[in-house]
């Protein structure tokens, strides 16, 4: 995280995936343009199924209000940026976050170190926990231990990432002299992770480069979130100007003015990187706006942005 007065945020865009469709000749277009642009990076968040909320289940209960479902469309990041990097020549991707502990690692593992080949070192891993209960059960990964699940395939990742020859023994996996090829080349791969609990900022610290926030600048939660991160990167003796913060700006039924004002306060926060984003409220989502609204809005934006980040 930045100190106040420091560099201005890195903007991106997040990839409208609910509502761009299935076209991939429209998917491609909308990455090529945002490139034109000037945005920096592009974000994906990740869902491999989706659930039927329509159900008395009381697993449903910690499911967050805008929770999505199986009429909800996901397009699979990885997949998506192997494919996107072919048509692009500077633009970031980054999955914001994806679901790492309902995946084998070793296979994120190799597919990560395929995009990072392919794409020119240009990807950031966001990684979470996530929240849907029925989405562990179908891909048959216990929903328990979670946590600490995802904390020891962040060794896993680090180690298959970096490693000629891996040996392993943990809770969830064991590792006997095995190694990727071709591995990533450029350095570690750079790991971003979201967090609200103390647990999960402890689990940053000790792994990540950046916290991907998951509520607006707004959030009254947000600065105590950020003063939980700030002291668990001193118990682990890192220093968090070298953190960065990825921030989220909706576009949807706000003026440029408006969502200026929202970029100041990220900028106020120390954020490295803040993607907008154009997608309808979760109470519209029957009331999708075309592919081409997108990449209006996302232009209009970038002009009102001119001279106040790049």
């Amino acid at each position: 995280m930045t100190k106040v007065g420091a560099s201005r945020p890195r903007l991106g865009v997040v990839f409208p995936q609910l509502e761009i469709g299935a076209d991939p000749r429209v998917i491609r277009a909308f990455a090529v343009r945002v490139e034109e642009l000037g945005y920096r990076h592009l974000i994906a968040y990740d869902h491999v199924l989706g659930a039927d909320p329509d159900r008395d289940d009381p697993r449903m209960e910690g499911w967050p209000a805008a929770h999505y479902s199986h009429r909800d469309a996901f397009h699979e990041p990885l997949t998506l940026f192997a494919h996107l990097a072919a048509v692009t020549a500077t633009l970031e991707f980054a999955t914001g976050v994806l679901i790492l502990p309902q995946r084998q690692t070793a296979l994120v593992a190799k597919q990560v170190a395929e995009l990072v080949l392919l794409s020119g070192n240009r990807f950031r891993l966001g990684v979470g926990v996530g929240w849907n209960q029925f989405e562990y059960e179908s891909l048959a990964v216990p929903w328990e231990r979670r946590g600490r699940r995802l904390e020891e395939q962040l060794e896993v990742l680090e180690r298959l990432l970096g490693e000629e020859l891996v040996e392993f023994e943990g809770d969830f996996h064991r590792l006997d002299r095995v190694g990727l090829r071709p591995l990533p080349v450029g350095g570690p791969l750079p790991i971003w992770m979201g967090a609200k609990t103390p647990a999960g900022f402890r689990r940053l610290a000790r792994h990540a480069v950046g916290y991907i926030s998951p509520a607006p600048a707004t959030a009254p939660e947000l600065p105590g979130w950020i003063a939980i991160l700030r002291a668990a990167l001193e118990e682990a003796e890192r220093d968090p100007s070298q953190i960065g913060l990825e921030g989220r700006l909706d576009l949807c039924d706000r003026s440029d003015a408006e969502a200026l004002e929202e970029l100041e306060l990220w900028h106020g926060l120390g954020a490295t990187h803040v993607s907008v984003q154009t997608m309808v409220p979760p109470a519209r989502r029957a009331e999708p706006h075309p592919p081409g609204w997108h990449l209006e809005r996302v232009e209009s934006f970038i002009a009102a942005a001119e001279g106040v980040v790049r």
